[in-house]
């Protein structure tokens, strides 16, 4: 019999544990965890880096990266945030440095410095964690008889456990959400919300690997605009949300990067309504529009007669991307700047500043999966992250309808609930 148990041995499950047991050492508390091994996000996080956070530190600009859990995160993130976070771990001896883009990794660049300190810790407050413990039942427990003090059952496939509250982080576990939809919570459907776009087409092929700062457009596709629309209204997106400025990556499949996986978790479910058909648009010179472009390339025209047009570097672009627009818009290799004429100068423009390319699918973002969906954030109070449901049922975590850009901002959403969550639980 445990006062707590946690379902999840993950990040959310072990930070919660762990402050629960450290606000209120009387209480007997339990991890269960369906795998062999624990903290297994946390291992592949940021390339095996661990991405802890990210250093935005002001509540209502961090609360600005969650597509879903905006409103709702804004009031916990006052409570608890990333400088929270950051004493943490200083506490414990680990060291975060903060990258340029803001991301925030353990000073040892390992993730296993900071899988080490949550299982540490869990030894050194007393907390079990029961491996190889899938869960499959919730029961509630009628207390009304006095016979009883623990509040829940809880039946793994080893043996039936009971405790007075459970702290639910189990992350994207499809099994559990359907055990939490009996309880009579609503369970908004997932779908994939972290991912990059498969896109063939001659204008990227055998550029892999070339990087750049884009701003990249998701634009109604012309066979279902109609549906396009009526996801928008579905989901409540703005369109500006469907734009964004960042690092481009083009690879084998098609694009990835910071700024693809930035409209790929704001799109998540309009994407999903389309089947990952759609089109963007790219300007690949943000600081410019189309005829500013093309003013400059004729200024260039002027200047630079005598040169190939593919030769010169007429803007700050990747060389071999530079190459194959100027191929895509009818130019070749051998064309001189003075030979261009003013439709392939309107081409070029067209190229640099509004390229359209179609999406044909996505794939997974490496092993960081990331969903939208989860327990409805109606259905929690976000002051102690409890059910309204259902008392001492508490969550944290990707469990719920919360999810956040790639950058650290996931992980944040974790520990914040869990602190959170943990108070609550502690303070009973």
């Amino acid at each position: 019999m445990f006062d707590v148990i946690v379902l999840g041995g993950g990040a959310a499950g072990f930070y919660g544990a762990i402050h629960i047991v450290e606000s209120n050492p009387k209480l007997k508390v339990a991890i269960l965890e369906r795998g062999k091994d624990v903290l297994g996000k946390v291992k592949v996080s940021g390339g095996g880096r661990c991405n802890v956070s990210h250093a935005e530190f002001d509540p209502k600009e961090l609360s600005k990266n969650y597509p879903r859990g905006e409103r709702e995160l804004l009031g916990p993130f006052h409570n608890y945030c990333t400088g929270d976070t950051m004493g943490f771990f200083e506490k414990r001896g680990i060291h975060l440095n903060i990258e340029a883009d803001g991301r925030m990794f353990p000073s040892t660049n390992s993730s296993q410095t900071i899988i080490d300190c949550f299982v540490g810790e869990t030894e050194r407050l007393g907390i079990k964690v029961l491996k190889n413990s899938s869960v499959v039942g919730i029961t509630p427990m009628d207390d009304t008889n006095g016979k009883d003090d623990y509040s829940w059952e809880i039946k793994s496939i080893r043996t039936t456990y009971k405790a007075k509250k459970i702290l639910v982080a189990t992350g994207s576990n499809p099994k559990v959400w359907e055990l939490l939809r009996q309880l009579g919570h609503t369970i908004v459907p997932p779908v994939p919300s972290l991912f990059t776009f498969n896109i063939k087409d001659e204008r990227i092929t055998g550029i892999q690997g070339v990087s750049t700062n884009a701003r990249i457009t998701i634009i109604p596709p012309k066979v279902n605009n109609g549906k396009f629309n009526s996801a928008l209204k579905k989901y409540a997106i703005h369109p500006s949300d469907l734009e964004s400025e960042g690092p481009l990556l083009i690879t084998h499949w098609g694009m990835s990067g910071p700024g693809i996986l930035r409209l790929s978790a704001w799109g998540a479910q309009l994407l999903n309504e389309l089947n990952y058909i759609f089109s963007i648009k790219i300007n690949w010179l943000p600081a410019y529009h189309e005829e500013g472009v093309l003013r400059q390339l004729q200024q260039i025209k002027e200047i630079e007669g005598k040169k190939t047009v593919v030769r010169t570097k007429a803007f700050e672009l990747p060389k071999r991307l530079w190459i194959s627009l100027a191929k895509a818009a009818g130019i070749a290799d051998t064309d001189k700047w003075a030979d261009i004429s003013k439709t392939l100068l309107q081409d070029l423009a067209m190229q640099l500043t509004n390229s359209k390319f179609r999406v044909d699918g996505k794939s997974t973002f490496k092993e960081e999966f990331v969903t939208a969906g989860g327990v409805d954030l109606k259905e929690i109070n976000f002051k102690t992250y409890e059910s309204k449901i259902l008392p001492n049922l508490f969550f944290a975590g990707e469990v719920i309808n919360i999810d956040a850009i790639t950058g650290g901002f996931n992980f944040q959403n974790a520990w914040t609930g869990a602190y959170i969550s943990a108070q609550a639980i502690a303070a009973r």
